[in-house]
């Protein structure tokens, strides 16, 4: 079962998130990847480096301060995206914090697999349900209550 995940790291985390892809190489294999940019330059060059003309497409979005953070969200809040990968630094306050807590809002909200480190990262990767045909991704009934929702005024 193809799986679409995105990637996000902050520069202080890339090398990390790029240790954790090539050791992990294989797993990206079979899924659709989307990463923000200078991750996903990196991203795909290790995946190249492990895999070589194997490996998978790395689709390459804006840098996050430039959009990148909200094409992701988007790409969540349409049902693209099945997992993020976002290794995020928190030892720093970011130029662009509120497209950053938009994303990890936007995750939870949608209800997908969601990592920040790579230790969960390995946990999502490993779980059984990763690759079961037979799981189904759940949207919260909170998300179609309030799609469906009735203003006062009968809106």
């Amino acid at each position: 079962m193809i799986k679409n995940i995105a990637f996000v790291a902050h520069d202080a985390r890339k090398v990390e998130l790029t240790d954790w892809v090539r050791k992990n190489a294989r797993l990206m294999m079979d899924n659709v990847l989307f990463c923000t940019g200078t991750t996903g330059r990196l991203i795909g060059e290790a995946l190249k480096d492990e895999l070589g003309d194997e490996a998978p497409v790395v689709n390459r979005l804006l840098s996050g301060p430039l959009g990148g953070d909200a094409q992701i969200g988007a790409m969540i809040a349409e049902g693209k995206i099945d997992m993020l990968i976002f290794f995020c630094d928190n030892l720093i306050v970011q130029g662009h914090q509120s497209d950053i807590q938009g994303l990890v809002r936007l995750a939870s909200l949608y209800n997908i697999p969601f990592a920040t480190n790579a230790s969960t990262a390995d946990f999502l990767f490993r779980s059984g349900l990763f690759k079961d045909p037979e799981y189904e991704h759940q949207l919260p009934r909170c998300i179609e209550r309030y799609r469906t929702r009735k203003l006062e005024d009968g809106v």
